[in-house]
């Protein structure tokens, strides 16, 4: 795999930015309400920034993010474990620069003898996130959000309810967003198909009370769509 010293050195400065964005959210002394507001606010800057990086998967985080808090409001998680459910939804694909820069592409992870080295990208990017007090939790659902419901996933192979919940509910709303559906435009009929292949995977892949929820839920997807086409 040929390496190019210009972009590696390119990824090196932009995620030390990154660091940097996020030591100075780390440092903030405010009232645990106005701390979330303003770690939303700047958790989104470093997400837009991952979107400019990696074009392709624009909008990605905030798509999933949606879905995510969706799923968690209907499991009635708490207020603080929805903060940092959307704070990992909004980057949990993170370590997709600590992989080499010849794989921030989609189509080069398509790629068999790179699919192994992708494999890393959730355990890198909780390695990058976890010097950051503020992403203790959200840290531990991205370095999982690729396990299985099976044990088949990675990085670390765990299973079932080992598997952190925020973890689970972000595979699904994850797997959601990315599922591309060829010649099919009307985003209803789209989500629609996602729901049932992601029906196909429950109790394999995915946890399958997360997925019932998401399709219980099925109704309101109209209206997330609308909300975050209104936040771009």
């Amino acid at each position: 795999m040929h390496i190019d010293p210009d972009a590696v050195d390119v990824t090196q400065t932009t995620v030390m930015r990154l660091q940097h964005m996020l030591r100075k959210i780390d440092r903030l002394c405010l009232p645990p309400s106005s701390r979330r507001d303003l770690e939303n606010i700047l958790v989104r800057q470093v997400a837009h920034e991952l979107d400019r990086l990696l074009p392709w998967q624009a909008g990605h985080g905030r798509g999933t993010a949606a879905i995510a808090l969706l799923i968690g409001q209907a499991t009635r998680l708490t207020d603080e474990d929805l903060h940092q459910l959307k704070l990992a939804s909004l980057l949990h694909d993170i370590g997709i620069l600590m992989l080499p820069p010849c794989l921030h592409t989609r189509r080069e992870w398509l790629e068999p003898d790179a699919y192994a080295t992708v494999q890393n990208h959730p355990r890198l990017g909780a390695t990058l996130l976890e010097p950051f007090s503020f992403l203790r939790e959200a840290t531990a659902m991205i370095a999982h959000h690729h396990e299985r419901w099976d044990g088949s996933g990675y990085p670390y192979g765990l299973r079932g309810t080992f598997i952190p919940v925020g973890a689970r509910i972000l595979a699904v709303a994850d797997a959601f967003e990315a599922i591309q559906v060829p010649h099919v435009r009307d985003r209803l009929l789209r989500d629609r198909i996602a729901l049932r292949i992601l029906q196909v995977a429950s109790g394999t892949q995915f946890d399958p009370c997360i997925v019932d929820i998401l399709v219980e839920l099925s109704g309101e997807m109209g209206t997330v769509h609308a909300r975050e086409a209104s936040h771009p």
